[in-house]
């Protein structure tokens, strides 16, 4: 690749892509990707990035927002929009809600801003590809009241309608609706949907929790199926019989 390098491991677990033009900061994450046993490609743009991914099995992708040749957003949206379910996490400097928020709208599952410590990026990259491998072993559908998770594909049909979640969405709602009417505070479902523990990311779940909210309110039958339990959290609410009639 033009402009570029391009770094694989030998010894590999999984592969993963690394979108930075910093070169001091990519070599640091390349460092600890490697030291986890993963394969490593590096890239510097979205250009690059996109003939890799279409050459190459990826398993997770970090990325940075301020690439030479455009937002990191945009990639997550394209990879989104493809229906590709690699774990995606951004890394940038931009730190508001807004943008926080706006990269989790796009697709992303998580968001690290820099500078950032190694022993949080190393413990989010084993939570993203932890998610990675649940959801390869994941086989069943959970079925309520005229409504079907199905883990398989993972889609949501409710009564007959297909509901369009991102993988963070979809994975907040399936684990809340595998225990339903247990209520789960917000750190607790940061720690078992996101696999991690730190208090300062709690604002990740709320943002996913309304997110989810205003598509399932779409339909009047799935509207209530999150609620909240004010001082509490959140739980999964089954629809009743009478909603399928």
């Amino acid at each position: 690749m033009n402009g570029s390098s391009s770094h694989i491991s030998t010894i590999s677990n999984k592969t993963i892509l690394l979108i930075e033009d910093e070169q001091d900061l990519a070599k640091l994450v390349m460092l600890n990707l490697k030291s986890m046993n993963h394969a490593v490609v590096h890239c510097t743009t979205l250009e690059q990035a996109n003939q890799v991914i279409a050459s190459k099995q990826i398993d997770l992708i970090l990325m940075d927002r301020m690439l030479p040749d455009g937002d990191g957003i945009t990639l997550c949206q394209q990879i989104r929009e493809a229906g590709n379910e690699q774990p995606c996490m951004l890394l940038t400097a931009k730190d508001s809600e807004a943008d926080i928020v706006l990269g989790l709208e796009s697709g992303a599952d998580d968001y690290l801003v820099k500078p950032f410590s190694v022993l949080e990026l190393r413990a989010r990259v084993k939570a993203l590809l932890r998610r990675g491998k649940q959801i390869q072993q994941q086989d069943d559908a959970l079925e309520f009241n005229g409504i079907t998770i199905n883990c398989t594909t993972r889609e949501v049909i409710a009564f007959n309608e297909t509901l369009e979640l991102t993988a963070r969405e979809f994975d907040l709602l399936l684990y809340l609706a595998q225990h339903p009417k247990q209520v789960f505070s917000r750190m607790q479902l940061l720690e078992a949907v996101w696999g991690y523990s730190y208090s300062g990311y709690e604002h990740t779940v709320n943002s996913h929790i309304n997110r989810l909210r205003n598509k399932l309110a779409r339909s009047s039958y799935t509207t209530d199926l999150v609620k909240t339990v004010w001082g509490v959290g959140y739980k999964f609410a089954p629809p009743a019989n009478q909603a399928a009639s």
